[in-house]
């Protein structure tokens, strides 16, 4: 039946309304005609969307809805009659051979078009459109296509790529355009002007108006594709027959998107109508209202479509921006990240403070930041991270606002969870910002970490969910059983960062390093301590803390700016208050450094009595005269009453 389906289906005009369209689509299909013969149909009609609203059509069907009697009977009220050859041969002809119908002939298109006679200037469409009358004809007679008489048809010819004729486009008295029945219009094109070997542009059009128009306007060749969903085709023949001819496909309003995407695929560009346009509009319309010379400067200004890859020069490079960072010289604002470290070394500590300081703009480490939104990702159980921000703001006072939390389960391969974590946070206003997964091994339950290939495709995840959001993805991760190897597992999530922290712990100092930054210094290192923060009791009685980092100065650093004491009463107070110090709450105080420990004057006088060689009573005057001399040499700073190295 398919053969027979589809002569019916050619014999009626594409272009009827949508719901005749679908219930002609649900006939046809009932009747074994294929979605591709039913698109090449369909994309005769000057009102075709896509291929792709063709197969989503065709797939929404249920099977049963309409039968193949709506397709059958739709074409004989266009004039068709079933020549079927399948119905002669059969038992009619032997028992009822009087009542035999004869094949009916295929439409003989190219008959119609050898026999109509070549159009004028004067037709009405071709004034109407201003058009040129170059290689048309003109139908007069008694056919009639899709129920509709043919007589004084305006027909436009469509070509293949080797200039055979395939088809014809028939422009029906009021303007209405039919295809030739049975005709195969996917691929034709007709080229107004001539000469497109030789030619430096040519325009690909959906309607011969508007290649009217481009040639006139420019004179260069346009190619009308008979309907947008011939015109991709058509500029891929084009550009492939004519590659050093620059292609430049002509949007209909609404359609400017769609002929960006073509004319990326053929190395051209596209031009369309400015935004107060109707949708449909073309430039033939344009060329009507405002004249060839207005529609000519339109046509000067192509747009080059965006390119996936960019050929640069030695002087593009050196003119690109530099690298922008997140903390100065350790961490890109953009990319792939690791801050990895032994159980018990800080790292989610440092990690914490990290993002509190990049939530709002200050130093880190004495390390300029970058104001950014932060997410963290806390996979290793929510009581932790809840403790950990209780002692963060126990002493540096509320959260930056600009700092958010998750604390569901989440898994870097898990289905949808990539998707879904990048929706939230984009919802929460993090997009373009950092955003931490701690830990990779709680974000990868079931992987082997060891595995190159299981280590591929959680890096793949890591950089598609970057992708999606943008700014930083940073990854907590253990190191091996060897610390002095790295990080744990394949080497291949080394390779894929662009940053790595790793966080040390030797005995009770503790220190972060830059082991690797693509554009910054390697081998850094920062040293810190966890000061310990009371944080309540629990209900047992024994008390709940955590920790906050601390930066700590290099060993020596102090000692090394300093002057030293004069006299020994200066010495024992010194030595006194290097103990003080070492134990003290507070830190920068007054103006001094962050992390710098600080200490009251008085609390300091009472830390040195008994320590001098004097009377009891005498002893707090002789700590006072000590301080003075060494804040008057520069080996104490005294402000507000407080008491720091300098």
């Amino acid at each position: 039946m398919t053969g027979r389906a589809l002569q019916a289906l050619q014999a009626l005009d594409p272009g009827v309304p949508r719901s005749e369209w679908v219930r002609l689509a649900m006939a046809a299909r009932a009747e074994g005609v294929s979605l591709h013969d039913f698109t090449e149909w369909s994309a005769q009609a000057g009102n075709f969307k896509s291929s792709g609203d063709c197969a989503a059509t065709w797939r929404s069907f249920s099977d049963g809805a309409v039968t193949g009697a709506t397709l059958y009977a739709a074409a004989h009220a266009a004039g068709w009659r079933d020549g079927h050859p399948g119905r002669v041969i059969r038992r009619p002809l032997l028992v009822h051979p009087r009542r035999a119908v004869p094949p009916v002939a295929r439409f003989d298109f190219a008959g119609v078009w050898a026999g109509a006679a070549p159009a004028d200037a004067e037709h009405p469409y071709v004034v109407k459109k201003d058009g040129l009358a170059d290689d048309l004809r003109v139908y007069t007679g008694p056919l009639r296509v899709a129920g509709r008489p043919l007589d004084g048809a305006l027909l436009v010819p469509a070509y293949d790529g080797t200039g055979a004729l395939q088809a014809w486009q028939a422009i029906l008295p009021g303007s209405s355009k039919l295809n030739a029945p049975g005709a195969r219009m996917a691929g034709g094109r007709f080229i107004v002007g001539a000469g497109l070997a030789d030619s430096e542009q040519v325009f690909v059009c959906e309607g011969i108006g508007a290649a009217w128009s481009a040639h006139r306007a420019t004179g260069s060749p346009a190619v009308c594709a008979f309907g947008f969903g011939n015109v991709a085709v058509v500029a891929a023949d084009v550009h492939q027959q004519y590659p050093d001819v620059h292609v430049v496909v002509v949007a209909d309003r609404g359609k400017e998107s769609d002929c960006e995407a073509i004319a990326r695929t053929v190395s051209g560009a596209s031009v369309g109508l400015p935004a107060e346009w109707p949708a449909g509009a073309d430039i033939n319309d344009l060329h009507i209202r405002d004249g060839l010379d207005a529609l000519a400067q339109l046509l000067a200004k192509p747009v080059e479509p965006a390119r996936r890859f960019r050929v640069m020069t030695g002087a593009d490079v050196a003119a690109l921006p530099p690298v922008q960072w997140l903390v100065q010289g350790v961490l890109p604002t953009e990319g792939l990240a690791c801050v990895f470290g032994a159980p018990g070394s800080g790292k989610s500590f440092i990690v914490l403070d990290l993002l509190a300081a990049v939530a709002a703009g200050r130093p880190w480490f004495g390390l300029r930041t970058m104001t950014a939104p932060t997410t963290l990702l806390s996979l290793e159980g929510a009581g932790g991270i809840a403790q950990r921000v209780q002692a963060f703001r126990s002493r540096h006072g509320e959260v930056p606002s600009d700092l958010r939390f998750v604390t569901q389960a989440f898994e870097l391969l898990g289905g949808d969870d990539v998707d879904e974590l990048a929706a939230a946070v984009r919802a929460a206003g993090g997009a373009g910002g950092v955003i931490v997964l701690d830990t990779l091994n709680a974000a990868a339950p079931g992987k082997e970490e060891n595995s190159g290939a299981d280590m591929g495709l959680l890096v793949q995840a890591a950089k598609r969910l970057q992708g999606l959001l943008g700014g930083l993805v940073l990854l907590v991760h253990h190191s091996g059983k060897d610390i002095s190897k790295g990080m744990r597992g394949h080497s291949s999530l080394l390779a894929a960062l662009d940053a790595a922290i790793e966080v040390l712990r030797d005995g009770s100092a503790r220190r972060w390093r830059v082991v690797k930054s693509k554009d910054g210094q390697d081998g850094d290192e920062h040293p810190f301590r966890l000061d310990v923060v009371e944080l309540g009791i629990d209900q047992h009685g024994e008390g709940i803390t955590s920790c906050v980092v601390v930066p700590a100065e290099p060993a020596g650093d102090a000692v090394r700016r300093a002057r030293l004491p004069a006299g020994g009463n200066q010495r024992v107070v010194f030595d006194a208050l290097g103990e003080a110090f070492r134990g003290a709450g507070d830190f920068g105080q007054a103006g001094a450094p962050a992390g710098r420990p600080c200490i009251r004057v008085e609390a300091a006088v009472e830390n040195c009595r008994g320590r001098l060689t004097c009377p009891p009573d005498r002893q707090g005057e002789r700590a006072r005269s000590a301080i003075t001399g060494l804040v008057s040499r520069g080996v104490l700073v005294l402000r507000d009453g407080w008491l720091y190295l300098p």
